[in-house]
């Protein structure tokens, strides 16, 4: 962990003054789906854009930053994470209509930018209410479901970058490909500009019935991550783990789920490093029988526990 001896300094003694809220030492294993993991060293919540312009503005360049959505696809682990964790909360949730065009800021739940998206007959963005996360967090591996991805609809996004500058950029600065992005590392996404169509609210809103109905029969509603693998080219990843004999695999309390095998669930007192080597112990067990070598599509950050 990350305690300090007595008489240190701690890192946010050296942070710039910002309008949002700085916590040192916060918990994060809440804050994930798998509710577990350490906590962050730092934990700033910017007020609005500006706010974080000038806070990473002002960042000593030494300081690690790392940013955490709603926690989704995210496994934290048990030393947690040093520098500043930085959640874009309250002033980055908004969603606005503009013509056939949605704007919705980063930490917009994907299932509410699909919901105001039918409120105004716009078709073309239910595959977002299939998506566990935020807009800002399809970013990173160009988020898709239910035959749709981030990629297909993106218009524009805006980002801050380490050095505080706000840009907007275009989905070919993103390099957007399957569950992948060549965008900067230390692009911190902000808000999305999404294409859409006008369609008839009833249809739009069967599509997000029917994804939902289907999510609820095929996923595990429990503590997990999600999708743990990304599909190999022509492959299912759940199917190369059911075929390796890991449905329902534990180590500790960490547990390939029963219902769907490219889930894996924390049955309530996994540490992250159990989950983590539940997932190492999977892709080993389907390398040896099928040769493929599965890679992780839930995020894992921080440091293990000392």
């Amino acid at each position: 962990m990350m305690a300090l001896e007595a008489g240190r300094s701690h890192l946010i003694d050296r942070l710039p003054r910002a309008r949002g809220r700085l916590t040192a030492d916060a918990p994060l294993g809440q804050q994930t789906w798998f509710r577990t993991g350490g906590p962050a060293e730092v934990l700033f919540r910017p007020a609005d854009a500006a706010d974080l312009s000038a806070f990473l503005a002002a960042l000593p360049a030494d300081v690690p930053v790392t940013v955490l959505g709603v926690g989704s696809n995210l496994l934290v682990r048990d030393g947690g994470i040093r520098g500043v964790v930085i959640r874009l909360m309250r002033g980055f949730t908004g969603v606005t209509v503009e013509g056939n065009e949605v704007v919705a800021g980063a930490g917009a739940l994907d299932l509410n930018v699909a919901l105001t998206a039918r409120d105004h007959a716009l078709a073309g963005l239910e595959f977002l209410s299939g998506i566990p996360g935020t807009i800002g967090g399809a970013f990173p591996t160009n988020a898709g479901a239910y035959g749709g991805e981030l990629a297909e609809v993106l218009v524009s996004a805006e980002i801050v970058d380490r050095g505080g500058a706000i840009r907007t950029v275009t989905p070919a600065e993103l390099g957007l490909s399957y569950r992948h992005s060549t965008a900067a590392a230390d692009w911190i996404f902000t808000s999305a500009r999404l294409r859409a169509t006008p369609g008839d609210p009833l249809a739009i809103g069967r599509r997000i019935a029917e994804i939902e109905s289907a999510r609820a029969e095929s996923q595990p509603r429990s503590r997990t991550g999600g999708s743990t693998f990304a599909n190999p080219p022509n492959l299912k990843a759940w199917e190369l783990i059911d075929r390796s004999g890991c449905r329902g695999l534990r180590i500790g309390d960490a547990q390939v789920s029963e219902k769907h095998c490219n889930f894996l669930i924390n049955l309530g007192a996994a540490s992250a490093a159990d989950i983590e080597s539940l997932g190492e112990e999977v892709r080993s067990r389907v390398f040896k029988r099928s040769g493929v070598l599965l890679q992780w599509e839930i995020r894992r950050i921080g440091e293990p526990r000392q």
